[in-house]
């Protein structure tokens, strides 16, 4: 991969009922930064990204017919889903792993990943979004690791929403008639950890409705896993969003 492939965008109907977009879908590192100076453990690990995800959100844009926005790059050298004034935007430790390459860096330093990696994922989105004929839901898909800081999670299909919650209501309602997984809202991670930028910046600024996935990774380790995961997404993202629109017609209903 060149170094200027930081983004890509998978097209899609423009009339599809989703956007989808997947922040960390990529471990690579340019080789520039010399890995970061991190261990081969780490730079495969979920702090450098978020296994599975990338064939999810490509399964489900196929699935709809969709557009799809997906990083390119490890999320220890920009994470695409924080703002550049975050401090974890560039983050110098992440769980047990320190990132030497990212400590002291000078404000210079900072502004080229945001001009590199950021600014380039948001001007993606940005496009996908203005050129979408219809209003569509935005959805971000993220996985995360069973076991974090030595702690067993017991959440297996994370439901995530800001101050909209539309979306991950319907999807709440709905996830018992589609999956045995077990489902919650805002977890493992919630707005008050800074996950929900994506859906603040480009979904609630737009009137849009949105929601963030967040799949435990050890239910999407093999292609039969992500195959199955996909299917059972795609099936509850379309009960989920028909209840969403039904609601909507019948609440501008005149009485």
């Amino acid at each position: 991969m060149s170094e200027e492939t930081v983004v890509d965008v998978v097209s899609g109907g423009t009339m599809a009922p989703f956007v989808f977009v997947c922040e960390h879908a990529s471990h690579y590192i340019p080789e520039k930064y010399n890995d970061l100076g991190v261990s081969d453990e780490a730079r495969f690990s979920h702090i450098a990204w978020d296994p599975g995800a990338r064939d999810i959100t490509l399964n489900l844009a196929k699935a709809f017919n969709a557009p799809a926005v997906v990083g390119c790059v490890s999320r220890i050298v920009y994470d695409c889903n924080r703002p550049p004034e975050a401090p974890d935007s560039i983050p110098s430790r992440s769980e047990a792993f320190d990132i030497p390459g990212n400590r002291d860096l000078g404000l210079d330093q900072i502004a080229d990943r945001v001009v590199k990696y950021y600014r380039p994922f948001e001007r993606a989105l940005i496009g996908v979004l203005d050129t979408h004929a219809i209003k569509p839901v935005l959805v971000t898909i993220h996985s995360f690791a069973p076991v974090y800081n030595g702690k067993s999670r017991s959440v297996q299909l994370g439901v995530l929403h800001d101050q909209d919650a539309r979306m991950a209501d319907s999807i709440l309602a709905q996830a018992g008639s589609h999956t045995e997984m077990q489902v919650e809202r805002n977890q493992p991670y919630g707005p008050e950890d800074g996950v929900t930028h994506t859906l603040k910046l480009h979904g609630l600024s737009r009137g849009l409705l949105n929601v963030m996935l967040e799949i435990r990774s050890d239910f999407i380790q093999s292609a039969s896993q992500t195959d199955a995961v996909s299917e059972m997404l795609t099936s509850l993202l379309s009960d989920a969003v028909g209840k969403v629109h039904s609601t909507l017609v019948d609440e501008r209903a005149p009485g």
